[in-house]
């Protein structure tokens, strides 16, 4: 029989700690309350900043964030990420499977509070976009970037960043008759940041 056992550490409330399951032994199972870091207040653009280290000791939020002036071009506040994945199965069009990706990660995803007015002081014209595209490193010259931002109906897109990522893999098939060249597939990978 396995027994549970709650620890919280000390000085820590339940609502601000995650539960974290520990097998100390074969037989016992014990629960124990960890904190959460605090989300941080400001966004700081994923595409232009980089964290050098992150220790062990978990450094506080602040420590990881660095906050922007505020301006026209950048984005203060994040709201959403969202994620997609696309494929180019026959063709071998980079740009096809991006424009997929990206069109993946809006399409489920309705953000009503820009028109409604639900964020006091920010009006739907404020909406900003970030686009990071995951895109192997060989094809990342051949992406048409306005034909991507032709699929986000709204929003003004600061700027598409492609890193390498994605993957070129065997479709199992070359069907001239589709376009294609060989049987690659080609398979992006795409992240949009939501704010204001």
């Amino acid at each position: 029989m396995t027994s549970l056992s709650a620890s919280p550490l000390l000085g820590h409330s339940p609502a601000l700690s995650t539960p974290i399951l520990r097998r100390s032994s074969q037989s016992q199972l014990s629960l124990r309350l960890c904190p959460s870091r605090p989300p941080p207040h400001r966004f700081h653009s994923p595409i232009t900043s980089s964290v050098t280290s992150i220790s062990a000791s978990a450094p506080p939020a602040s420590s990881l964030t660095a906050a922007a002036a505020p301006s026209s071009d950048s984005m203060n506040h994040l709201l959403f990420v969202e994620m997609g994945v696309g494929y180019d199965q026959h063709g071998q069009d980079i740009t096809a499977a991006a424009m997929r990706a990206c069109r993946d990660a809006i399409s489920s995803n309705s953000i009503p509070a820009f028109r409604r007015g639900s964020i006091p002081g920010v009006s739907f014209e404020q909406m900003k976009l970030q686009i990071k595209l995951g895109v192997p490193n060989s094809l990342q010259q051949s992406i048409d970037v306005e034909r991507v931002k032709s699929i986000f109906p709204y929003g003004k897109i600061l700027n598409v960043e492609i890193v390498d990522g994605g993957l070129i893999c065997s479709s199992g098939v070359h069907v001239e008759e589709m376009g294609d060249k060989n049987d690659d597939c080609y398979i992006v990978n795409a992240a949009v940041y939501v704010g204001y």
